[in-house]
């Protein structure tokens, strides 16, 4: 029996690369998993077949985040079956590849709805029904290194990751008296998502990425999500408010690479 054992986790963004691979290592540590994403229930049955593989229970709902509502009834759902989620993971983003001037009111407004309302809603609401019912937990925001730099091609995402970090050591603040701990796993270069898909398409850049990486390498999503399980260990009982950083060294270059 892993040592997540009859815990439930709930993971927005549970499709995209990171919220899977977060998925099968909380569920190989025996934890019941709770996807959402916005992605039709079809894509999401191959991963499912795989959670339950591992002697888990798992279920998919669509849900925006960036809709409390829809926040409200993904947390219903997930406490009818497999159970009130006492590991909240908090991964669900966007980004806009502009500069700040280019930007439109739109895109703006949709990034942060999602990165940072959303993030604000999904820990809420989880929150308050660990508090209800007298339970501990652990909610891990996935926050990004850039919260640190600001970056001229994802300008609200920057922002969102820096407004992410204030979110995450508010709710420490808050819920540290009632056992619930909650802590930021800040990754540098992920292979993953759409960077990876720019990456395929442009192996040069890639290889100019990694020359800015003080280790060399990318990060895969199955080490982010190491760091996640981590959080999560029952035996993990003093870390809160913190920012676990994995990002290769890049926060220790005063410029990590090209400007524009």
């Amino acid at each position: 029996m892993g040592y997540l054992s009859g815990r439930t986790a709930i993971i927005s963004g549970g499709l995209g690369d990171i919220g899977r691979a977060i998925a099968l290592e909380l569920a190989q540590q025996g934890a019941n998993i709770a996807l959402g994403d916005v992605r039709d229930p079809a894509q999401a049955e191959p991963l499912l077949a795989q959670l339950q593989a591992k002697g888990v229970r798992a279920r998919y709902d669509v849900a925006d985040v960036s809709d409390p509502d829809a926040v409200e009834a993904w947390y219903r759902a997930a406490e009818s079956d497999p159970g009130t989620p006492d590991l909240i993971i908090v991964n669900a983003a966007v980004v806009t590849l502009t500069d700040i001037l280019s930007i439109s009111p739109a895109q703006w407004r949709r990034e942060l709805a999602v990165n940072l309302d959303g993030a604000f809603f999904m820990a809420q609401s989880g929150a308050k029904r660990l508090v209800a019912r007298g339970m501990t937990g652990r909610i891990v925001f996935l926050g990004s290194w850039v919260a640190y730099a600001p970056r001229p091609h994802i300008p609200a995402y920057c922002v969102s990751k820096a407004g992410l970090r204030m979110l995450c050591k508010q709710f420490a603040l808050a819920l540290a008296p009632k056992g619930i701990l909650v802590n930021e796993v800040a990754p540098g270069n992920v292979d993953a998502g759409l960077s990876a898909q720019i990456f395929r398409q442009q192996p040069e850049l890639k290889r100019n990425h990694l020359q800015m990486i003080p280790v060399r390498r990318m990060i895969e999503p199955e080490e982010v999500a190491l760091q996640v399980a981590h959080l999560c260990h029952p035996e993990n009982r003093q870390m809160t408010g913190s920012v676990l950083l994995m990002d290769g060294g890049l926060s220790l270059l005063s410029d990590a690479g090209p400007q524009e």
